[in-house]
């Protein structure tokens, strides 16, 4: 009886543990949004309503009144719905995520120099993190108003009626700032290694409810491992939060299942919440979501009582990131227009379509029909189809470098600088030139440089073997994560949509195509585990068995990523800007003349030194900025002229070194896997003319 009631409370925190981290996100993200959009968003009233909005999130969330619970005796439902699991489970999965935490926060980044997307974000939460509202202002009047030989905007900060706006969502930026306001830059960059290890929990506890609690470590353990994920959870990158997201939000709806009516309306809306909200973080999210917006629309047309609180849960996220994006992030959606609008006119259309559906299958005649349909079409030969159909696409994905070579021709500023980023690429690592290559068609290949061939053939096994199980009505707790793995995957696949050098192209698979890979890989694993025992063999044979299917998955993804696993990159930056906020000091105003040290610094003067900065145009001549000195002094405030070496800045006055660099960098690969690091210097020179 005791070991009975100690495998239930091991259940219950393995259950619990791994929702956690997406309920608290969702009621920080909740209670931030309205804030943000307020201008007011400050450390006092987000905390202040964080936490009973958090604490009732967790209620409501955690708790667990399941349907046809007693008295609360040895004979009550498991309140997880795990069952009795074993303390070693629980225990194993929290020591993963944990040992993965510790190891994250030794190793982790200091991307902070704008140079790719991970500093960006922490310059968007440091501005939040010390103003609170949107936009950034110009400063203008710091250089004696408006200027033809000046302006303001950046990489990832656009310059749009007369104010600077972020690239991205808000949602990444909105997480940090609360590492921000608790320890600072340091603790921006922590919040990084603390996202990922709530991957890691959210992925074992995903594995839990649909493959077996068993399995959970062995899950967490293959995610914590791969090359994408120790990679991402260093630096500051949006799949992180909206991973635990998405998980913890499959999770929660995997739970409603076993509750009673109202607890399981609580649970369904949250999880809504939880998915919706995914596209606070990334914009591209709502692509994710569509399979769940059908879900909501099949419950509801079931007369399920947790169809309606789904859908209400998701439109209220969703729409939360939509009104964000159209309000606080126009210039970069309107950058992404020619992906965003046929992704925004596919959501109308999904969602009509399942409206359409709710209404003809809940009252019309046309359900029973229906069912009697899925019924024949289980008994048929489709299930097989559709398991065949899993194969072969995965067949067509690993062909397709021989018949498609991908490219894109540019047309944009932002395409062309991209092309050329390409070409030095391809210089460096002795490749024909060819800018426009994209690479995508060896995007299947991507995967198999970090999950390896072995895991990648168990996870089209298991996926096929899901497919067909589908199509026969059995494994219903697997329809919507099937569906939302299978459909992100492919698209994913289909067009990855990123520079293409890595590792900096695996952050998109770690978005959801690795874990859900992966997650197909558990379950092929457990599936040839029970047909051993089947077999009539027992634990002696079984046990090897598993843990040799395992390790089978597990060594190629360790000899990917084990030489990266102690390997530090982009160290130092937080306190060469540190000392070049403390040289620069109060009063000035910053001009850059130098086109990659504006690229790099030019939002890092303005947010985390506090001091206005502006650019020379590329037509400005010397007689441009000394007239831009003499209306800085006309202001009252100090100019300072910002470059990379001394010969640009000695010009206007005696040029002295305000920061210096050197580092590692992430090595570019674009045709095989990451397999090095790269040098990095960095060097500004600031020049104080003398009053003209």
């Amino acid at each position: 009886m005791n070991d009975h009631r100690m495998g239930l409370s091991a259940g219950r925190t393995l259950t619990r543990a791994t929702v956690a981290p997406a309920l608290l996100l969702v009621a920080w993200l909740a209670v931030s949004l309205p804030l943000l959009l307020a201008g007011v968003f400050r450390p006092g009233p987000a905390i202040a309503l964080f936490v009973p909005v958090a604490g009732l999130a967790l209620w409501l969330g955690l708790r667990s009144r399941p349907r046809g619970a007693g008295d609360g005796g040895a004979d009550t439902p498991d309140p997880g719905g795990l069952g009795s699991v074993s303390w070693w489970t629980t225990g194993a999965v929290l020591a993963v995520a944990g040992a993965f935490l510790v190891l994250q926060v030794a190793m982790c980044s200091e991307q902070i120099i704008v140079r790719r997307d991970p500093a960006s974000y922490v310059q968007f939460a440091s501005w939040l993190t010390g103003h609170g509202s949107l936009p950034i202002p110009r400063m203008e009047w710091a250089f004696g108003g408006d200027d033809r030989a000046l302006e303001y905007a950046g990489p990832a900060f656009y310059e749009d009626r007369g104010s600077i706006v972020p690239q991205f969502m808000a949602g990444l930026p909105i997480v940090l700032a609360l590492g921000g306001w608790i320890g600072g830059t340091q603790g921006m960059l922590l919040m990084a290694p603390l996202l990922g290890a709530c991957c890691v929990l959210a992925f074992a506890g995903l594995v839990a409810r649909l493959v077996g609690p068993r399995w959970a470590p062995a899950g967490a353990l293959l995610l914590a491992l791969t090359l994408p994920m120790l990679w991402a959870s260093r630096s500051t990158f949006s799949e992180l939060p909206a991973l635990v997201l998405l998980l913890g939000g499959l999770a929660l709806l995997h739970d409603v299942r076993t509750e009673e009516v109202r607890s399981a309306r609580a649970k369904a809306f949250l999880a809504g919440l939880a998915l919706g909200l995914v596209v606070l973080v990334r914009i591209d999210g709502l692509r994710d979501v569509l399979p769940v917006a059908a879900f909501a629309g099949l419950l509801v047309a079931r007369g399920r009582r947790t169809g309606h609180p789904l859908a209400a849960g998701l439109a209220l996220g969703a729409g939360g990131g939509l009104v964000e994006g159209f309000t606080l992030s126009r210039p970069y959606l309107r950058y992404l227009h020619t992906s965003l609008d046929p992704l925004l006119a596919l959501t109308v259309v999904v969602v009509a379509a399942t409206g359409a559906m709710a209404v003809l299958l809940r009252w019309g005649r046309t359900g029973p029909r229906l069912r009697g349909l899925a019924a024949a079409v289980g008994r048929g030969r489709l299930p097989d189809a559709a398991a065949l159909l899993t194969v072969l696409v995965m067949l067509a994905f690993a062909v397709r470098p021989l018949v498609q070579t991908v490219r894109r021709v540019p047309t944009n500023p932002d395409d062309k600088l991209n092309a050329y980023f390409i070409e030095q690429v391809q210089r460096i690592n002795g490749m024909a030139l060819d800018g426009t290559r994209q690479y995508s068609e060896l995007s299947l290949y991507w995967v198999v440089w970090y999950i390896g061939v072995p895991a990648l053939l168990l996870a089209t096994f298991g996926a096929a073997l899901l497919a067909r199980r589908l199509m026969r009505g059995r494994s219903p707790e697997w329809l919507l994560p099937y569906a939302v793995i299978v459909w992100t995957t492919v698209q994913v696949l289909l067009r990855p949509g990123i520079t293409p050098d890595h590792p900096w192209a695996s952050r998109r698979l770690i978005g959801l195509a690795i874990p859900g890979l992966l997650l197909f890989t558990v379950f092929a694993m457990a599936w040839a585990a029970r047909r051993v025992r089947r077999l009539g063999y027992g634990p002696r044979v079984v046990r090897p068995v598993a843990a040799g299917l395992v390790l089978l998955a597990l060594v190629p993804i360790v000899i990917t990523s084990g030489r990266f696993l102690v390997t530090r990159t982009d160290q130092h930056e937080r306190a060469a800007v540190d000392g070049l906020c403390d040289r620069l000091g109060p009063g000035r105003s910053v001009v850059v003349v130098e086109r990659a040290t504006a690229d790099r610094f030019l939002q890092v003067v303005r947010g985390m030194c506090g001091l206005p900065a502006a650019r020379t145009t590329s037509s400005a001549r010397p007689a441009d900025v000394r007239r831009v000195i003499g209306r800085v002094y006309a202001t009252g405030r100090r100019p300072v002229i910002m470059g990379a070496e001394p010969g640009q800045v000695a010009r206007y006055g005696p040029a002295t070194r305000a920061l210096a660099l050197a580092t590692r960098q992430d090595g570019r690969t674009l045709d095989g896997p990451p397999g090095s690091t790269w040098g990095l210097t960095v060097e500004v020179w600031i020049a104080e003319p003398p009053r003209p």
